[in-house]
């Protein structure tokens, strides 16, 4: 899709389809006169009773002749209600049943802000995945690649000027949308590795920790989950230097990769077992993220963690009862290995905080299915040693859409994951709360030094994910999130 903006509008603009957005209740929408000079929009309004409530759509076509071949107005809802997330789900509402139109004109009076949101939408929205149909005559199957999408605005000079950060933003959540969407046999840790090793075209210094160097770093705790399968273990290390100050301290994102969890010898249940190709999206909006970072050369020194593994079934697999020695030198007692997201992370946050000395550290990972219970498909919970971070994270949430909730972290729950055999247990069945114990015991490899949050995304990463701006199983969730993150608080304005 290619996007251009005008300031004028001129009937030598071609166009198939003309958008224009209506505020509900108000007389006068921007845009109508110049392609409804007759005033034909304005009898439909009375005749469908249309008062451009938000998403509400009225679609006309034109006789031949006519400024435009078809008219869809959409509402954006009452005016007081207007925001950045209006504009991004209208944005991606506006190519609601718009399959072969090459050429479209939207005409928009809002902030260059507002604008960049409708854009984003848009782009959004325009992604699919359906790479294995044969048959490509899919309802998920439109990709608009070649259409033109020109915007009227006032602000035209300076969202062209924006219009770059916004192409790298979506390119990064796309691929992320893509990692988590790739079935396991296709996208095994291997096969993940190389996709990272594709930053460093974007410029990102990549490292990859194969099984012998972690052995030597006595990484146990990750090479205990991936001991049943034949795929090898990895730990992934990216570095975007963004910032000309190369003494910095970089900011770290973590990710779990787990390409596939069958739950291992604590097998999962068969129903639903197929969504586990999805236990990696942690890791994938790492790299989404990073590489969002790296094409839009953001001017900050960041770092990024996954670990990559596939928890199997096997003679070889770690067992329930088993005990292993992390790289921070503290004993983990295995209750359940298909808590193993936490096992990972626990060496990966660890060698983040030793090796690579941050500022501070976020992970991200589909960690439980508690955080499901707690908070459905529409929050991620957060968890956070530090209040400033944490409100911060919250504040870009809000301003993205990607929402998060702080839960709590507390000695009370932090001694429910004591162990008699062991420093600690990986798992705790009796006492509710898994979310919270899962987040206590990653806390125990981050301690009170540094600050830390880890965004629990397992109900917010696939599945039912859906909405104006995505189709996609995968939802791409965190790298918008985190982006904003970087640019709102920690990225220089240079």
């Amino acid at each position: 899709m290619k996007i251009y903006f005008k300031k004028n509008y001129s009937s030598s603009i071609e166009a198939d389809t003309a958008i224009v957005l209506q505020v509900q209740n108000v007389k006068n929408s921007f845009g109508l006169t110049e392609v409804d000079p007759k005033g034909i929009a304005t009898k439909s309004y009375v005749r469908e009773n249309f008062q451009g409530a938000f998403g509400s759509q009225i679609k006309l076509l034109y006789p031949e002749g006519s400024p435009v071949a078809c008219l869809k107005v959409i509402g954006l809802g009452k005016k007081t209600n207007l925001n950045d997330e209006i504009f991004l789900k209208v944005g991606g509402l506006c190519l609601s049943n718009i399959t072969k139109t090459s050429k479209i004109i939207v005409f928009i009076d809002a902030s260059v802000s507002h604008i960049m949101h409708f854009v984003l939408g848009m782009l959004l929205k325009n992604y699919s995945f359906n790479r294995y149909h044969t048959r490509k005559n899919n309802a998920n199957s439109a990709n608009l690649t070649k259409t033109e999408v020109t915007f009227i605005t006032e602000n035209a000079y300076i969202c062209q000027q924006e219009l770059q950060q916004v192409t790298s933003l979506c390119r990064g959540v796309n691929l992320t949308k893509e990692l988590v969407n790739e079935p396991a046999n296709v996208l095994g840790t291997c096969e993940f590795v190389e996709k990272i090793k594709q930053l460093r075209q974007l410029g990102v210094e990549v490292e990859i920790l194969e099984k012998e160097a972690l052995e030597q770093l006595g990484a146990n705790a990750l090479l205990g989950v991936a001991q049943g399968a034949a795929r090898p273990p990895y730990l992934a290390i990216m570095k975007w230097h963004g910032d000309k100050d190369a003494t910095l301290q970089p900011i770290a994102f973590v990710g779990k990769g787990v390409v596939f969890d069958t739950g291992g010898i604590s097998i999962k249940p068969s129903l639903n077992m197929e969504n586990m190709k999805s236990d990696m999206a942690g890791a994938a909006a790492v790299v989404g993220l990073m590489h969002t970072l790296a094409d839009r050369k953001a001017k900050v020194n960041v770092v990024g963690v996954v670990g990559l593994v596939e928890n199997m079934p096997s003679s070889n697999a770690l067992r329930p009862g088993d005990i292993i020695k992390s790289m921070s030198g503290q004993t983990i007692e295995v209750i359940n290995t298909d808590a193993e997201g936490r096992l990972v992370l626990a060496d990966a946050l660890w060698y983040c905080k030793t090796q690579l000395k941050p500022k501070f550290m976020i992970d991200l990972a589909t960690l439980t299915g508690a955080i499901v219970v707690s908070l459905g498909s529409q929050y991620a919970g957060l968890f956070a040693n530090d209040d400033q971070l944490a409100q911060q994270l919250i504040h870009s949430g809000q301003a993205t859409a990607e929402k998060v909730w702080q839960m709590p972290l507390s000695q009370e729950y932090d001694q429910l994951i004591d162990s008699r055999f062991a420093d600690m247990r990986n798992s705790v069945s009796n006492y509710g709360a898994g979310s919270i114990t899962a987040a206590q015991f990653l806390k125990r490899f981050v301690g009170e030094d540094i600050p830390w949050a880890h965004i629990d995304i397992a109900g917010v990463a696939a599945g039912k994910t859906f909405n104006e701006f995505n189709t996609s199983w995968a939802s791409g969730f965190g790298v918008r999130l985190l982006n904003h993150l970087i640019q709102t608080y920690y990225e220089k304005n240079k």
